[in-house]
């Protein structure tokens, strides 16, 4: 993989991991395209996506870094005077939804992880399907949500409920940001607010898949190969704090039907190239 492969990469990942159009699709179509996805040892190319992830999520700890900090510090001072949860204020209680949120993801990705990682994973058809599955879902909950709960309003259970939608992005073409922002959606939370917890809730999850495959490429990177890791973590840095930010301003305003419709066009074409042998 070249410094430009890395680059290409770190920006299809910055711009994608907190749309609700699936990261893992683009950044394997586009692997696949320019010929970096080495089939016989898919594992190496699950490695290199957790890595750049890193990027992103600096982005997400950087953009959110108020938010974080007050969290933290309510949700230990609260916690250690063993104030009821019912009496906790929201800052304290968002750190109980995280820490609800992300046990399904621990769960199930460690339950599946070899399928997850296996071929399965780099399958367009897999990818086309559930582009076009979950984004005739999201667009559901569009339609038919209420979008009136604000986060002061979100319960332990809901945010469970959104960490159980978390774990369905584990397979390619899910989007991690699409199936908790749908969750959050149809229990009837604000398109911003639901986009605001879904990035919140993806801190421990891609931090724990970032470390552990970080340590796993190391098995199949040299010293040359290193560089290209870091550019790419930079670069998907970068792109992600722009999307982040502008996704959150556009859903004050904008309904998620832009990225429903892009969803179902880009996955119903690539089952239609699958069908013509084109891919």
């Amino acid at each position: 993989m070249s410094i430009l492969n890395s680059i290409i990469l770190g920006i299809i990942q910055g711009l994608t991991e907190f749309l609700p159009i699936s990261s893992t699709a683009h950044l394997t179509l586009a692997g696949k395209f320019i010929n970096v996805v080495n089939l016989d040892h898919p594992e190496q190319w699950t490695a290199f996506m957790a890595v750049i992830q890193l990027g992103t999520l600096l982005a997400v700890l950087v953009y959110f870094r108020k938010e974080i900090l007050n969290i933290s510090l309510a949700f230990t001072q609260e916690n250690f005077a063993r104030k009821p949860l019912a009496q906790q204020s929201l800052d304290s209680r968002l750190g109980w939804m995280v820490i609800l949120g992300t046990i399904p993801v621990v769960v199930i990705g460690l339950g599946f992880k070899h399928v997850i990682e296996g071929v399965l994973t780099k399958s367009v058809f897999v990818i086309a399907v559930n582009l076009v599955l979950f984004g005739l879902i999201l667009g559901f909950a569009e339609k038919w949500a209420k979008h009136r709960k604000t986060m002061a309003q979100t319960t332990l259970m809901d945010s469970f409920l959104i960490g159980v939608a978390q774990a369905f992005a584990l397979f390619p073409g899910a989007s991690r940001s699409g199936t908790t922002m749908t969750a959050g959606l149809l229990l009837g939370i604000k398109r911003s607010e639901a986009a605001k917890l879904s990035f919140l809730l993806s801190i421990p999850a891609v931090f724990a898949s970032g470390v552990l495959e970080l340590h796993q490429a190391m098995k199949w990177v040299d010293q040359s190969q290193i560089l290209e890791l870091a550019v790419g973590t930079l670069t998907a840095f970068v792109t992600g704090y722009l999307a982040v930010s502008t996704l959150i301003t556009f859903l004050k305003k904008y309904s998620n039907l832009v990225f429903v419709f892009y969803r179902v066009i880009f996955g119903a074409g690539l089952l239609g190239l699958l069908y013509l042998g084109k891919i």
